[in-house]
């Protein structure tokens, strides 16, 4: 089995609900930050096996696979392929160890693990409610939400039980 190393990690300034990064597009925050890290690792794009990115609220500026639309925008090669996941609050963490994983088998030897959100521009929970709910009879019933007050799973919710 291979082993997996964390080369580098890099991050944008840390924002506020409208604050100086509310009019930076998500797709560019996360383009540039894919591209500082291949430049100040002289990483050669081409070489990137994949290219992971956690994001929860997929919908509007951060939807039809934010992951890719940052390597594309950012004027990276089409030949990486990118995507994107949710698991809640988890994303991130889980891009990273998928990214892992896929070292450690051998499938990739290069991989970016990436996240990406704008509470902004996409408030928490934007996807629920658009078209209908995620949430089903039997799952209120089985997880009796009623009792908690609730119309939809939550971290504090999970927590609780």
């Amino acid at each position: 089995m291979f082993e997996a190393v964390i080369v580098d990690a890099v991050r944008t300034p840390i924002g506020r609900r409208k604050g100086s990064l509310a009019f930076t597009h998500p797709v560019d925050l996360l383009g540039d930050v894919l591209k500082q890290l291949l430049n100040r690792n002289g990483v050669d794009p081409v070489t990137v096996d994949d290219v992971l990115v956690g994001c929860v609220d997929q919908v509007g500026d951060q939807a039809a696979n934010i992951g890719r639309n940052a390597w594309l925008s950012a004027g990276l090669p089409e030949t990486v392929p990118a995507v994107t996941l949710d698991r809640q609050c988890g994303s991130s963490l889980q891009a990273l160890q998928f990214a892992a994983q896929g070292v450690m088998s051998g499938a990739y030897e290069v991989v970016i693990a990436a996240g990406v959100e704008s509470m902004t521009r996409v408030p928490m929970l934007s996807t629920i409610g658009l078209a209908g709910t995620p949430m089903t009879e039997d799952l209120l019933n089985r997880y009796r939400l009623d009792q908690w007050h609730r119309k939809f799973f939550d971290q504090a919710l999970g927590a609780e039980m």
